[in-house]
């Protein structure tokens, strides 16, 4: 297969064949989509190394995870849609450079206030990165490559997360020239510019051929709504609930009616909105939305807890709290690899019994900790953070292949940036929700603090696995659905 380069790209007006994709340029693709999903959590295990560095408060340090997640969830579809109207090569590159700068500044920012900022900007340049990966394996690959591509890519998204707290953990611990955690945000500058490089030279050039319109409205409302939602959430334990933050809620919700409506007019005039109603009627979104939702709430805020619970409850260095996410981290991506197959072969059993894996790992995991307290070691949560991770990998797999089922193939680009909203919205949330809770029981006792939020989470995890059966099958044609092509 020859190695197609961006310059010699076809130009979509002239013919619609699209240059191949090279193999490694489907891996340096997916290294272009590992980093934004890695630095959500890659900030979890440096959060006590950041607030000795920058004294700053609890709901400060989550806003520095969640600030992140709230930019990457608002414009992740409007990313979608700029890269088909535009040029995912050119817009994959420049949200890649914006990603990188905004790395930059998070490593060198000399307070909190620039971190949160910076780590802002970093989720929006993420948002119009990730898109663009999905996109062009939907047009450059075909067939095998292309249901292995989309398959790798969920491996990727998935041990990226856990991957992200193991290489902090490193990193931190390396104290390189006594910068504590600042190299978990700069080592995406040298990496970042090695897949620009090699993006620019071997990544064609795709676009949509009838581009959907960024749906500007839709996009401001849904951002002020979450805005309006995770801020009181994120802040207002720590400040006494005041007022605003009461205030702030009311409006989220009116927000949340607004945006409805508006996007429901804009449906009804023959646009294509941001958040489709009559998409999200359809049975496999509405009820697969609504589980993608709640499996975020409860990951996104079990992988903030831990780091935590490690750290300041077991006083383990930043190393160590990396390494005790280790066995989660291996047994999610074996677990990955072995999902489609299995998803195949048994369909939504396999989802369920993935959920019951995970509950038991979880709940084995708070007897450990419950009952060794405060001597617990990395060897003893070992075990049951494997079950959990294995668990839960098939559980994330099967979620996603079946919220697009009932999806038309041209409006599965539509259907796939919502899943994704969704999902960087619940991690965001479980973050801001959760989070809140274990950081306003942890000064009486950080065990029992982790084993509430952990209470709530097996919660959700058992709802799932009986929600589980409620979605459509599974079928082996499910693996092929478009992920991003608005």
């Amino acid at each position: 297969m020859a190695t197609t380069h961006s310059g010699a790209a076809a130009r979509p007006h002239t013919h619609h064949r699209t240059p191949e994709l090279h193999p490694t340029g489907v891996l340096i693709l997916l290294a272009g989509a590992f980093l934004p999903i890695m630095d959500f959590f890659i900030t979890n295990v440096a959060l006590p190394s950041i607030d000795t560095s920058l004294h700053a408060s609890p709901a400060s340090l989550q806003l520095v995870i969640a600030g992140y997640g709230v930019a990457y969830a608002a414009f992740l579809v409007l990313g979608g849609r700029l890269g088909d109207r535009h040029g995912r090569h050119r817009l994959f590159l420049t949200a890649l450079v914006a990603f990188v700068l905004a790395s930059l500044a998070c490593g060198l920012a000399p307070s909190v206030e620039v971190l949160i900022a910076a780590r802002i900007v970093q989720g929006a340049a993420a948002a119009l990165l990730v898109p663009q990966v999905l996109a062009t394996f939907h047009h450059a690959l075909e067939g095998e490559r292309k249901a292995r591509a989309l398959a790798l890519y969920g491996a990727t998204s998935g041990i990226a997360a856990v991957v992200g707290q193991l290489v902090g953990g490193l990193l931190v611990s390396a104290n390189i020239a006594g910068t504590s955690w600042r190299p978990i945000f700069l080592v995406n500058v040298p990496i970042g510019l090695v897949v620009l490089l090699v993006a620019a030279r071997i990544v064609p050039d795709t676009r949509s051929h009838h581009p959907v319109g960024v749906d500007l409205p839709g996009t401001v409302l849904f951002a002020a709504t979450l805005v309006a939602l995770l801020v009181p959430l994120t802040e207002g334990h720590a400040l006494g609930w005041p007022w605003w933050t009461w205030l702030l809620l009311a409006l989220a919700a009116v927000l949340g009616v607004v945006t409805h409506l508006v996007e429901k007019r804009a449906e009804q005039r023959g646009e294509i909105p941001l958040l489709p109603p009559s998409l999200l009627r359809l049975p496999s979104m509405s009820r697969g939305l609504v589980m993608v939702l709640a499996f975020s709430i409860g990951f996104g805020a079990f992988m903030f807890v831990f780091a935590l619970t490690i750290q300041d409850g077991l006083h383990a260095d930043a190393l160590h709290g990396g390494l005790a996410i280790l066995p989660m981290a291996l047994l999610f991506f074996a677990g990955s690899v072995l999902a489609p197959r299995l998803l195949t072969r048994f369909g939504r059993a396999a989802m369920s019994a993935g959920a019951v894996a995970q509950l038991a790992g979880l709940a084995w995991l708070v007897a450990v900790l419950l009952m060794d307290w405060p001597h617990v070691g990395l060897w003893t949560m070992a075990a049951p953070l494997a079950l959990a991770g294995a668990g839960q990998s098939m559980l994330f797999a099967g979620l996603f292949r079946s919220v697009l089922a009932d999806v038309p193939a041209h409006l599965g680009g539509i259907g796939g940036g919502v899943l994704i909203t969704l999902q960087q919205s619940g991690l965001a949330l479980g973050v801001a929700t959760l989070g809140t809770l274990y950081i306003g029981l942890a000064p009486h006792g950080v065990s029992h603090a982790f084993a509430t939020v952990e209470y709530v989470h097996m919660a959700i995890v058992a709802l799932l696995a009986v929600g589980a059966a409620a979605l459509p099958r599974l079928t082996h044609a499910t693996v092929d659905t478009p992920v991003v092509d608005a």
